[in-house]
């Protein structure tokens, strides 16, 4: 399998010194990169965190919500599966100030935009398995196609399950794995993991590459 992950926080520029960002460590995405590698899959990693790229797999470095999304664009009819881990911005300033804005004393108002829904742009656009057929016509009109797994993150801190699969359904995903804001920047996670077709897994408190690994599996058994 052709694995493509995303990790870290975006940086949304207010000025060429000053961003917005969040507290995303990319931990989450890294270990899951090195999950992928270690179990003999192809990884290209999408990364806007400040961790040293990992060895042997593809890397791109970005920084902000568009340079992402266009990078997953770039990649997505290559793989096999698709797992935004990033914490992507949900808002971006409209106008950044081309030069440093000095500071005057007085209050200064900042106007937002919303930045793209990575993640429902790939549940739209995922090639979806084709249904077995018989007979020699029908195989080679469907060309056997696999289909593309998408997978998405939500941290809740609250209604953590209703809110998680409300995105599941939401943005087409065959994967939600949900957790609050507390395993920001740990090396240990616990996850609730949740399928369209399938009750809710949850897995306990452990290292995010053991939890990593765990999700790789899970993964290798959805068909296409």
């Amino acid at each position: 399998m052709h694995f493509l992950i995303t990790a870290g926080g975006t940086r949304e520029y207010i000025d060429p010194v000053r961003f917005i960002s969040n507290a995303s460590s990319g931990k989450m995405g890294y270990a899951l990169a090195e999950a992928a590698f270690s179990a003999g899959h192809k990884v290209t990693l999408i990364s806007a965190s400040d961790l040293q790229p990992p060895v042997g797999m593809d890397f791109v470095g970005v920084e902000s919500a568009e340079d992402m999304l266009n990078a997953v664009k770039r990649f997505f009819n290559q793989c096999d599966c698709l797992i935004m881990a990033a914490a992507v911005a949900d808002y971006t300033p409209v106008r950044p100030a081309k030069t440093k804005i000095k500071k005057t004393g007085k209050s200064l108002t900042i106007k937002l935009k919303p930045t793209a829904d990575i993640l429902k742009w790939a549940g739209m656009h995922k090639k979806v398995r084709s249904q077995k057929t018989e007979g020699r016509r029908q195989k080679a009109e469907n060309g056997g196609q696999k289909g593309q797994i998408v997978v998405g993150f939500a941290l809740e801190d609250k209604n953590l399950r209703a809110n998680a699969e409300k995105k599941l359904k939401e943005k087409n995903l065959d994967m939600i794995i949900a957790n609050t804001s507390a395993v920001i920047g740990s090396d240990r996670t616990c996850v609730q993991i949740k399928t369209p077709d399938g009750r809710w897994l949850g897995l306990s408190a452990a290292a995010k590459s053991s939890i990593a690994s765990r999700i790789i599996k899970l993964i290798e058994k959805r068909k296409f």
